[in-house]
């Protein structure tokens, strides 16, 4: 489509498809058949599912399926392939659990995991995708009862 982004090494399967105006930034990967509407985000490293509609900004290192594509968690298996540490891996784990519980608001859980996890790398990514300006939400769990 027009005016898309595409970062180093993306790998977008058989028939993925770009709305308008999206950006990919590095390492993500898109399965076949995969819609993203215009303006959405994708954060580096993220995955998304083969037949996956996406229409909300994903998290980088995100994992996401489904018809209107959600959240399943994050793509540890692209993380350990590309060599991120333990370490990193697993407090990246624990900010997830805490940006994505079901305490408070979403601006609020961003602000706690911030200040807890301020000196992870992977973490600061995430904190300040979510922070950035964007025409669409950010991709939520399906459970996902925060705001």
């Amino acid at each position: 489509a027009h005016d898309c982004r595409i970062g180093d090494h993306v790998i977008m399967a058989n028939n993925a498809s770009l709305g308008g105006h999206v950006v990919i930034e590095d390492h993500a990967i898109l399965g076949g058949m995969v819609a993203v509407h215009q303006f959405v985000r994708i954060g580096r490293h993220a995955m998304i599912g083969g037949a996956s509609a996406v229409d909300a900004d994903i998290i980088p290192y995100g994992s996401v399926s489904g018809d209107r594509a959600h959240l399943l968690g994050l793509n540890l298996v692209g993380l350990k392939r590309r060599g991120f540490a333990n370490e990193e891996i697993h407090a990246l784990q624990k900010a997830y659990r805490m940006l994505f519980g079901p305490e408070g608001t979403l601006q609020e859980r961003l602000d706690d995991v911030e200040e807890t996890y301020a000196a992870n790398g992977l973490v600061s990514d995430v904190i300040g995708f979510a922070r950035a300006d964007s025409h669409r939400p950010i991709c939520q769990p399906r459970n996902n009862r925060g705001g």
